[in-house]
């Protein structure tokens, strides 16, 4: 690992402490290094607050030592004024020299024009330092941009048998196929990601509350799909108790209350690309899907996924629904208290 690397990948381990904070922006980390020594670190912690730039620079002690150091950052300085001033001015005006960077940043305020403005300024500037790291850091914002829609991930439970649930299955009845380590591993991933979905059948059979209750963080937005508006307001998913969205067939005009909208789709066509572009429009950049398998499969088959998460619990049934059909190598098996954990990705 040479220097350039080993900053960056210490500006990687900041930022990952704005994961779930951050959005609508990215996670971004930096560290000032002056003669082999960091003299000021930051990260972005919350939209509309300082940048790690920002942060960085303003915890050096020593101002005098800018001019003489590196800026070491996971993504390209902003070259804009959002809520706050652009970072690459900054930069400029503490003339700091040279500037170390891990990625170009997609959004298409900034996308190379932070590097041209440093440049500009007679600063020395390295791209692509730990490249792949610095943008899978910010999965979910690069998919975003790039391909206007949200970042994806599927999850499931399976028995041994790859059944996700008894046959026989009552409402408000749920059998539990992983442990409580793994239920609550689950909470922390929906904390996060911007939102969560479910078809009909599951809320009606399961009737869930799709939030984070056993992990302290932001609840997701809410989304099912109910085609004909099966869905009674006694439903966990109806409280209006966290933002959420049902999408229906064209027609039909329920009222808006607080915390719960009602989206039209058309179902004569191919509802996938109707709802990732209202989602890509509510400026959502990430999605959870939770089934059931009706709506994890349909993901598949369209191959509208980036990432799965499929647990294989101990509990076990003789018969009952079928998972999703995925025929998909491993890319990581973690066991989690004697659950295993599989990740795929969508390459």
């Amino acid at each position: 690992m040479n220097t350039k690397e080993f900053y960056i990948k210490r500006c990687l381990e900041l930022a990952r402490n704005g994961l779930s904070t951050t959005y609508p922006n990215p996670l971004v980390g930096c560290v000032i290094v002056h003669e082999d020594k960091i003299i000021g670190e930051g990260w972005h912690i919350q939209a509309g607050e300082a940048h790690a730039e920002v942060r960085a620079i303003n915890a050096v002690k020593d101002p005098s030592l800018l001019s003489k150091s590196t800026l070491y950052v996971t993504l390209e300085p902003c070259s804009h004024f959002g809520k706050t001033p652009p970072c690459s001015d900054l930069i400029i005006d503490k003339k700091i020299p040279n500037i170390v960077i891990g990625t170009i940043d997609p959004f298409a305020k900034v996308a190379g024009m932070g590097v041209k403005k440093l440049l500009a300024a007679g600063r020395i500037v390295n791209v692509g330092v730990c490249e792949d790291e610095c943008e899978k850091l910010n999965k979910r914002f690069f998919t975003f941009h790039r391909k206007k829609r949200p970042y994806i991930i599927l999850k499931w439970a399976k028995t041994k048998l790859d059944f996700i649930a008894p046959v026989d299955q009552q409402k408000n009845e749920i059998f539990w196929i992983t442990n409580s380590y793994s239920q609550q591993l689950v909470h922390k991933w929906r904390s996060e990601e911007q939102s969560i979905l479910v078809g009909t059948q599951t809320t009606l059979m399961d009737n869930p509350r799709l939030n984070v209750r056993h992990w302290d963080g932001k609840n997701p937005v809410r989304l099912v799909i109910d085609k004909t508006l099966k869905l009674k307001e006694n439903l966990a998913v109806m409280d209006s108790s966290q933002p959420t969205i049902v999408f229906h067939q064209d027609g039909l005009s329920p009222k808006h209350s607080e915390h719960l909208r009602f989206e039209k789709l058309d179902f004569d066509n191919d509802i996938l690309p109707q709802l990732l572009k209202k989602l890509y429009d509510l400026e959502l950049q990430s999605l959870i899907i939770e089934g059931g398998s009706k709506t994890l499969q349909s993901f598949i088959d369209a191959g509208l996924w980036d990432e799965a998460r499929v647990f294989t619990g101990q509990n076990a049934i003789e018969t009952g629904v079928k998972g999703p059909v995925f025929k998909k190598q491993a890319s990581e098996t973690f066991d989690i208290e004697g659950d295993q954990l599989n990740y795929y990705y969508n390459d």
